[in-house]
């Protein structure tokens, strides 16, 4: 029995020095800062991004540019703001960074876009925003709009690449018919891209429209590829605040397009999944209206009763399994689905909303998406700018 626990202590510490070995050897584009500051030198730069844009150090890439000497001239900001502290579909407006000065231009507010006045005194826009891997979320939906504005008016675009923890390629391929800020492109749910290599993809594909091709510069990493864990240091969004929210993520936001609750307001958000109704599961727990979450969410102060996903072992990719059964549990047939054209959105097409409405099985579902995935695998190759 000791043997057995001391040969368990010795694979833990390994583990834990071959997990510590791992991101120290990982070199973030935001770390190459000699290779970023030659490429910006006697220009007018302007940055989109928000509270994960750090170097591995901790340490904001905006304050760190700054006092290299780059000329930065305006910050615009994604969903959630420029310190990522507003809640999910909270428009946010323009304002004056408290600590830097500098003018915060919202992306999530009058329009996704900037507009032609606003690059203006621009040269060069650093993006560099952690994403998650999942096309609903809105970060590369600003992605796409800040190239197109960029193409528009002849501006470079410099892209500093993270590592996905969603690495994986899953799911239905989007219908163009559906496209919205909520999947823009021809991909699948979870597409197997960082975002450069997204961006790379957006930009050679024509999906910027009317012929437009961006100047596109990119910041590479170094120590890492496709299928290494990252574990993200900090927070994308309010309500992703661990590495299980964001596993489970692409599979519980299928739910915002129903009556049942993932856990907005409650301090393990994406995680869990419940509706007032005991039949829905023993497992209980009340929405309420936290700072720095979700101010009003969901089924608010109502005990909810559903599942507990806090301690599941899901591997990457989608689970259809928990969106079934609560359809199935619920007995409302396709009123489930309390908004149906954001489910369509969400999916990327009608197929998934009415596959589960006629019955289908996961298993039958997920053999539906095969043929166009299978095409997509093909078109990503293209675009991998790391070993597999």
């Amino acid at each position: 029995m000791r043997k057995c626990s001391l040969i368990l202590i010795i694979f833990l510490i390994n583990l834990r020095v071959a997990y510590s070995i791992e991101r120290i050897s990982l070199k973030l584009g935001a770390d190459n800062l000699s290779e970023i500051t030659s490429i910006v030198r006697g220009k007018r730069v302007a940055f989109a991004v928000n509270q994960t844009s750090k170097l591995s150090n901790g340490v904001f890439l905006v304050d760190t540019l700054l006092s290299l000497g780059v000329n930065v001239r305006k910050i615009f900001a994604p969903e959630h703001g420029f310190r990522g502290d507003a809640d999910a579909g909270e428009k946010i407006q323009d304002s004056k960074d408290a600590k830097t000065g500098l003018d915060v231009v919202s992306l999530y507010g009058k329009n996704y876009k900037p507009q032609p006045e606003q690059l203006e005194d621009v040269d060069a826009v650093i993006f560099d925003i952690q994403d998650v891997g999942t096309r609903f979320y809105t970060y590369i939906s600003t992605l796409h709009y800040l190239m197109q504005a960029c193409a528009e008016k002849g501006i470079e675009v410099i892209v500093l690449d993270r590592p996905n923890p969603n690495d994986v390629v899953d799911g239905p391929v989007l219908d163009l018919k559906y496209r919205s800020f909520v999947g823009m492109h021809p991909i699948p749910i979870l597409y197997g891209l960082t975002v450069a290599e997204l961006a790379s993809m957006i930009n050679d594909e024509g999906w910027l429209g009317g012929g437009l091709k961006c100047k596109l510069q990119l910041v590479l990493m170094s120590g890492w590829k496709h299928g290494q864990p990252y574990s993200l240091p900090v927070k994308p969004s309010p309500n992703l605040p661990n590495d299980q929210s964001i596993r489970l993520y692409p599979s519980l936001c299928f739910f915002e397009a129903t009556k049942v609750s993932v856990g907005r307001g409650t301090l393990f958000p994406f995680q869990v999944a419940g509706f007032p109704n005991k039949k829905m599961g023993a497992f209980s727990f009340v929405p309420k209206a936290l700072p720095g979450f979700d101010g009003n969410p969901l089924q608010q102060d109502k005990v909810c009763y559903g599942i507990d996903l806090r301690k599941t072992k899901q591997p990457l990719g989608l689970n259809l399994e928990w969106l079934i059964r609560f359809y199935k549990l619920s007995g409302q047939g396709s009123a489930f689905f309390s908004s149906p054209d954001f489910m369509d959105k969400l999916a990327g097409s009608d197929s998934l909303r009415k596959q589960i409405i006629q019955g289908k099985s996961a298993d039958d579902i997920r053999k539906s998406w095969q043929p166009d995935l299978k095409k997509y695998k093909v078109l990503r190759k293209k675009y991998l700018l790391y070993d597999e």
